[in-house]
């Protein structure tokens, strides 16, 4: 039995589907963007060409570049195993795909979830895209709310820390979307006094959001008190696997060199022992990380705010869980809250609507009291949704197709770089060095063994095949890569920033190409920054940033100096 499902809900979802596949605008963001390869003439594709070396082409290494112009491509590494390929492209309907209530194989949506389909995010698997509003069902949305206390930057209890603005009827969601608003700001002075025009008389301009959520958007109870709100996008997915190679230990040999010339997170570094705190390693009770290095597990190393750690245990394997509420054998619970759940248990027409239904699983014996207690727990994150006294549920999701939509996760390939024998590229890259871009965003790494740690449910399918679960996901040992990221936080001061201000770098292989396949170029957290430069110029806006004296030299630059270094970014 499902969670739940109402004819007029179902309808709904059908609905939207349809709404989905038929949206013009949209057609991009559902599909594979046919726009052929990458390769130049073949005399200059993948050899030395001015100031950059033949591996540059191949930001991703041999195994992990595609020559595609696409976000969606197999790595090398998975398309010489044919087995290996027809799990990625089963994996890849988990992602691209609407799930739906009871329906295989994406079934289990809800009860409350914050999108029915990861691509609704990641349009064409990119960044998110600006909104003016915030509605869950628009394509290219993005956003997750973060909602919090200003006073210690913690997440309100009452809602989900990804908040949901979706629910199965009976239920109503969490938030009421209709309620939110999103108003877009100009600055109108930068912090640091650097000119909001260049010294050549170009002007550039800067916005931000401020975003509202009156308190009686929440269905909860209690409703939260003294809250900020934040909006935080999806990235690209594409090359995550290759990140996910990097060693522990050359990260950690990152940081410490950053921390001789920089304030460094707290939170994750220890600057009297220069080296991480063991806050900086990831744990789950649901999983045995303990054991996997020594005596912590991995190295955080996804999300903005780094609270991810392996990505058999990172950012997409935990929003294919939390995103839709799709349950599977090491998610027995729901990603839910209690005051959510207390508030739908003393809702009236709640409990009316189920007590109409027999065959709820939450109908208990049919009284009012027990459909209340019943509802309370069934919907509280506390429960055993397989095992407990009120009704059991099913996993959603079993450990092969989550096996499979691993094997995609891990095998997205990065884009090859473009146009490296330009003349402007070159004294665009020569430009990124001289002016310090490159002490952050830092070009270079050499993946290690790639002894990947593996979760439960991975390990639990290689079982019942008689399997090594080492030997089933893509790898990437010993790959030099380009993604232009020191995996460090970092803090910008930004207006309305970040809840706790601090920011891993984002990577910036594969971006430019984000115009031609998701038909924006929004970037940065919040997607503020609608161009490269406006990027690079909310670096400067504060003189406390960690990227300011880069951005003022970029805002001395020359007018043909800054795009070609423009340039360089989109290209690389």
């Amino acid at each position: 039995m499902t969670k739940y499902i109402t004819r007029a809900t179902l309808g709904g979802l059908l609905a939207l589907a349809g709404a989905l596949t038929g949206c013009s605008d949209s057609s991009e963001a559902l599909e594979d963007n046919p726009l052929g390869e990458l390769k130049p003439a073949k005399e200059v594709f993948g050899k030395a060409t001015g100031n950059f070396s033949a591996e540059e082409w191949y930001p991703g290494g041999k195994l992990g570049t595609t020559e595609k112009a696409s976000y969606s491509a197999a790595t090398p590494a998975v398309e010489k195993l044919t087995s290996m390929m027809n799990d990625f492209n089963v994996g890849e309907g988990f992602f691209e795909k609407l799930y739906t209530f009871d329906q295989e194989p994406r079934k289990g949506l809800g009860p409350a979830w914050v999108r029915n389909s990861c691509i609704a995010c990641h349009p064409s698997y990119g960044h998110g895209k600006r909104q003016t509003e915030y509605r869950a069902n628009q394509i290219g949305n993005g956003y997750l709310l973060v909602i919090y206390h200003p006073d210690d930057n913690s997440y309100v209890a009452e809602v989900t820390g990804m908040p949901q603005t979706q629910a199965a009827a009976p239920f109503k969601a969490p938030i009421d979307e209709s309620l939110i608003s999103i108003e877009w700001k100009t600055v109108t002075a930068m912090e640091s006094g650097l000119p909001l025009e260049f010294e050549d008389g170009e002007r550039y301009s800067l916005i931000y959001p401020e975003v509202r959520i009156p308190q009686e958007a929440f269905h909860t109870n209690p409703k939260p008190s003294n809250y900020d709100v934040r909006l935080e996008s999806t990235i690209g997915i594409y090359g995550t696997g290759l990140l996910d190679a990097i060693s522990d230990e050359d990260i950690e040999e990152q940081w410490k060199k950053e921390s001789k010339y920089v304030t460094l997170n707290p939170a994750m570094w220890d600057n009297d022992a220069k080296t991480f705190k063991s806050s900086a390693y990831y744990t789950a009770k649901y999983n045995d990380t303990g054991k996997y290095h020594g005596d912590h597990g991995p190295l955080k190393r996804f999300t903005y705010a780094m609270t991810r750690g392996s990505l058999q245990d990172g950012a997409g394997s935990n929003a294919i869980w939390n995103i839709t509420n799709v349950t599977r054998s090491d998610r027995n619970w729901l990603y839910t809250t209690s005051a959510w759940a207390q508030a739908m248990s003393e809702d009236p027409e709640v409990i009316a609507s189920i007590k109409a239904d027999p065959k709820s699983p939450y109908y208990a014996d049919g009284t009012e009291a027990n459909i209340a207690t019943a509802v309370r727990n069934l919907l509280d994150p506390s429960t055993n949704q397989y095992n407990n006294e009120w009704h059991n549920f099913t996993p959603e999701m079993n450990d092969k197709q989550y096996y499979q939509f691993m094997v995609w996760h891990r095998g997205l390939a990065v884009p090859a770089a473009r146009n490296l024998d330009n003349s402007d590229v070159q004294r665009g890259k020569e430009l990124f060095n001289e002016i310090g871009c490159a002490q952050c965003h830092r070009p270079s790494w050499t993946t290690g063994k790639d002894e990947m740690w593996i979760d439960s449910s991975i390990k639990a399918y290689a079982q019942s095949i008689g399997k090594n679960a080492t030997d089933l996901l893509p790898r990437y040992p010993g790959q030099t890569i380009w993604p232009y990221t020191d995996m460090v936080q970092h803090r910008l001061f930004m207006k309305n920033d970040l809840r706790t201000g601090w920011c891993r770098t984002t990577p910036l292989w594969g971006r430019g190409l984000s115009r031609r396949l998701t038909g924006a170029d929004d970037r940065l957290h919040d997607c503020r920054a609608r161009t490269v430069l406006e990027a690079i110029m909310w670096h400067g806006y504060s003189k406390q940033s960690d990227g300011y004296r880069a951005a003022e030299k970029f805002y001395h630059l020359k007018k043909a100096d800054r795009k070609a270094l423009i340039k360089f970014v989109e290209s690389i």
